[in-house]
């Protein structure tokens, strides 16, 4: 197994150490594999759609608006 140094914040750090009973490489393992596990689903998804990037910037200015509108409207 490779280690990695990662850089935090003070604080989250000072709040990481309230909890020692916590394995937080293993959350950070946990939390990378997810993101992985997110990017690679996103990567595929991609590869088979046929939208070009201006159609998914087009529909994600759409979805923005509508929620915003719905939210304003609450």
């Amino acid at each position: 197994m490779v280690t990695m140094t990662l850089a935090v914040p003070n604080e989250l750090k000072n709040k990481m150490e309230g909890f020692p009973e916590i394995n937080w490489s293993e959350v950070a393992r946990q939390a990378f594999m997810q993101k992985l596990n997110d990017m690679e689903f996103l990567m595929k998804f991609k590869s088979k759609s046929k939208l070009t990037e201006q159609d998914a910037l087009r529909l994600g200015r759409e979805v923005s608006s509508e929620i915003s509108k719905k939210l304003k409207a609450k």
